[in-house]
């Protein structure tokens, strides 16, 4: 589990395919702090370390989760937020946040506001359901909080620390992020629909 506030950003350093997996060698900060098996967001997927050395560690992305991130366009020199497992004895900074995306949304917009910016998403319209005005949800593994939503689309505003400490910064029009939905809506959404 994790709140959606980022650690610190990592480099892929190195891409590669085994069948249907792909494995992922990313340098970081974080890296030599990290054991074996355990789990790491890497822009909101949920990850477990296989490999650790010289700085770096090594993930393994299946096909699962290739077909519902956005993992299959990753490709050495990408920048990625990156977030340890939530502590019981720490502060719910964000949200509860699972690691595993629903969706994948595209940027449609980016306005600059004089020190702030404010980001556009198109989602899947299956997923409308599971958002409400100032709500959270996850970017690339990042906790906001939506505005301006309409069936299948959403505006997020961030704040110069998020823009220069995330992978934010290098989102352009078009690109293709992972989106996970608060958990909270999901189960809420469930139990309504099977009334």
């Amino acid at each position: 589990m994790f709140t959606g506030i980022i650690e610190n950003t990592g480099t892929l350093s190195e891409v590669l395919t085994d069948g249907n997996n792909k494995i992922f060698w990313v340098s970081s900060p974080l890296s030599s702090e990290l054991k074996v098996d355990q789990s790491l967001s890497h822009n909101g997927v949920c990850l477990t370390v296989d490999e650790i050395k010289d700085g770096m560690h090594r993930v393994t992305a299946i096909e699962e989760t290739l077909l519902k991130t956005n993992l299959s366009n990753w490709t050495a020199g990408s920048i990625i937020n990156l977030e340890r497992c939530m502590r019981l004895d720490g502060r719910l900074d964000g949200h509860i946040v699972q690691g595993h995306v629903d969706c994948t949304g595209e940027c449609i917009k980016i306005e600059e506001k004089k020190g702030s910016w404010q980001f556009s998403f198109q989602f899947p319209v299956e997923f409308a359901s599971f958002i409400i005005e100032k709500g959270s949800i996850t970017v690339n593994g990042i906790s906001l909080t939506l505005f301006n939503i309409d069936k299948n689309s959403f505006t997020v505003a961030i704040i110069p620390y998020t823009f220069e400490h995330t992978s934010m910064n290098s989102i352009l029009i078009g690109n293709c992020v992972n989106l996970e939905f608060d958990v909270i809506g999901k189960y809420v959404n469930r139990i309504e629909s099977l009334k």
